[in-house]
């Protein structure tokens, strides 16, 4: 059997919620006559969706949403069941956007993305969409500027804000597959290490909870004050990066911004430091300062680049791209199970909905979020109380007193 297939049955076989699902849209088939665009990263999971909006009867175009994140022997599964698959491991920046241009190209009606590259491409060519869903931080941001600025073409759920999305996959995701990335990539240690985590939201909290129970000494660095407090009374240092440069052995981002570890901070740095991004795109460790500070660099090991800087050494992992996707398998799959039921029921209420929802960036309804939540706790064989009707009344009723 295909190795990609072989994924994609373990995946499904671990899918258990999204496999309740799948089979609600086989009988509904909700998606009849539309075409969804996606844009995820392409490996066993996203195959599972893409196999669901399909059993939903939808027809589905999907690429990658970052050149480095695609599992080849998937794509390829895919292609051979006869889905429009564009997305290839190692992508130029040329192949990538012409890869979104083929999915643009078979004018989706519901579009899907991580990062929001595919959203702006409908955006600049004006091309007619009904609604879309946004997976990742970093793309939620970039849409919500652009409802701020009046500019958004079409209603976007943000799928990324779900509760039974960003609690799980962003923390205990997140958390696993980056420091699983890590030690893949590097075959080191964690224990007894100072590893300096740039970022206390939910992706940084889990990577700096895994890392801490690996044994490794945390440090974070914030610029929001609540996160920094709340960094610090859940027991991790916390500091600024100049300070933070001299103590860390490796150094990961997940902030979602820019130029987060750059000159300043990597000529602190120890001899044998290693710099890895746990954020969506591959800024956050600016790689163009690391580039001009060399006098020269190699390859060690796969995803280890050795940058040569005349008085030390440091070491990029993943060429500052998503640690987790480039040198791991990404999330777990029993959490991208929620993540991409999310992503089901979102693409089902855009097209039952489009025509009341507004130009604006929506939270998935708490009804589904909860569905979702409930299914997990079934599929886990875990039962929970319910609150009786005086309960209700209760917590529900202002004239109550204690």
């Amino acid at each position: 059997m295909d190795k990609g297939l072989k994924k994609i049955q373990w995946a499904e076989k671990h899918m258990k919620v999204l496999g309740k699902i799948r089979e609600e849209l086989r009988k509904e088939k909700p998606l009849e006559g539309y075409k969804i665009g996606m844009a995820l990263h392409v490996e066993a999971k996203t195959a599972v969706l893409v196999l669901t909006l399909i059993d939903a009867g939808a027809e589905v175009a999907i690429t990658g949403c970052n050149p480095m994140s695609t599992q080849d022997d998937v794509a390829n599964a895919l292609r051979d069941m006869g889905i429009a698959c564009f997305a290839k491991r190692g992508m130029t920046t040329e192949e990538y956007y012409k890869a979104l241009e083929r999915v643009a190209n078979t004018k989706p009606d519901i579009v899907i993305d991580d990062g929001a590259d595919l959203i702006f491409l409908l955006h600049s060519r004006k091309q007619g969409v009904m609604g879309a869903s946004e997976e990742t931080t970093t793309g939620v941001m970039r849409l919500k500027a652009m409802e701020r600025e009046g500019v958004l073409a079409f209603p976007v759920i943000a799928v990324n804000d779900a509760y039974t999305k960003y609690l799980f996959d962003n923390r205990y995701g997140t958390g696993q597959s980056a420091v699983d990335g890590i030690i893949r990539a590097t075959n080191m240690l964690l224990a007894g290490k100072t590893v300096v985590v740039a970022g206390y939201g939910w992706c940084g909290r889990g990577i700096a909870m895994r890392a801490r129970g690996m044994g490794a000494k945390v440090i974070i660095t914030e610029v929001d004050e609540i996160r920094a407090l709340e960094a610090l009374m859940d027991g991790f240092d916390v500091m600024p990066m100049k300070k933070a440069a001299k103590l860390g052995d490796i150094f990961v981002t997940a902030t979602g911004n820019r130029d987060v570890i750059r000159r300043e901070h990597m000529e602190l740095m120890k001899d044998g430091a290693i710099l890895a991004n746990a954020g969506h795109f591959n800024v956050e460790v600016t790689i163009p300062d690391l580039e001009s500070m060399s006098v020269g660099k190699k390859e060690l090991r796969d995803y280890v680049t050795e940058y040569d800087l005349g008085n030390k050494k440091l070491y990029l992992l993943a060429e500052g791209r998503l640690v987790n996707l480039v040198a791991a398998e990404g999330h777990p799959i029993e959490v991208m199970d929620m993540s991409f039921s999310d992503q089901a029921l979102a693409a089902k209420y855009l097209v039952e909905n489009a025509d009341k929802l507004e130009n604006r960036v929506y939270r998935l309804p708490d009804e589904l979020d909860r569905k979702v939540a409930r299914l997990k706790l079934e599929s886990m064989g875990v039962e929970i109380d319910k609150l009786t009707e005086e309960q209700i009344k209760y917590l529900t009723d202002w004239r109550y007193g204690t």
